[in-house]
C-alpha cells in the first residue's frame, strides 16, 4: 500500500480517472471499487445504486450511482464485461466503501471481455498512481 499526499493506494490496483479500481483476481475476474481519494472527498456513503448481475458494461460507462453527504456520483466501470456479482453487503452497510475501499467495501466483480488492452487505460504502478492522485488534488483544489 502507497500512500500519496495523505490517500491510501494499492500499488498492485488499476485505476480509472473517475476513480473507481480495478483488481485482477485468481479467477480471471476483475473486483471494482471506488478509491480512497473517491471516499475522502465525497464523505460518509449514504446510498448506493448498484448495477445488477448479467449486466454488460462497456469501460469508462456509467453504471451506478453513489449518494454521499456531499453529492451523488457515478459510479463508472474501470473494465468492460459483464457483472457475475455485486456486493450484497453495501445494501446492509454501504458505509464499508468508506471504511474499506479496497477489501470489503468493493462494489461489484466483471468478467472481462477485453482485459489486457483496456488495463493499459489505467493508472498503475507507482509512479502512474502518484501522478493520478497529483493531478486529482489539483483538480479538487481548482488549479487543474
Amino acid at each position: 500500500m502507497m500512500e500519496v499526499q495523505g490517500y491510501n493506494m494499492p500499488e498492485d490496483l488499476y485505476y480509472h480517472a473517475e476513480n473507481s479500481w480495478a483488481k485482477v483476481e485468481s479467477d480471471g475476474t476483475v473486483r471494482v471499487g471506488m478509491d480512497d481519494f473517491y471516499q475522502k472527498q465525497a464523505g460518509d456513503t449514504t446510498y448506493v445504486d448498484l448495477p445488477f448481475e448479467g449486466d454488460t458494461v462497456s469501460q469508462g460507462e456509467t453504471c451506478g450511482k453513489i449518494q454521499s453527504s456531499k453529492w451523488v456520483g457515478k459510479l463508472v466501470s474501470p473494465i468492460s464485461g459483464e457483472i457475475v456479482e455485486v456486493n450484497s453487503e453495501l445494501e446492509n452497510d454501504c458505509r464499508l466503501i468508506n471504511k474499506d475501499p479496497y477489501d470489503s467495501g468493493w462494489i461489484m466483480r466483471i468478467k472481462p471481455n477485453n482485459m489486457e488492452a483496456e488495463l493499459k487505460n489505467l493508472a498503475h504502478g507507482p509512479d502512474a498512481i502518484t501522478k493520478f492522485i497529483e493531478n486529482h488534488v489539483a483538480k479538487a483544489k481548482g488549479g487543474g
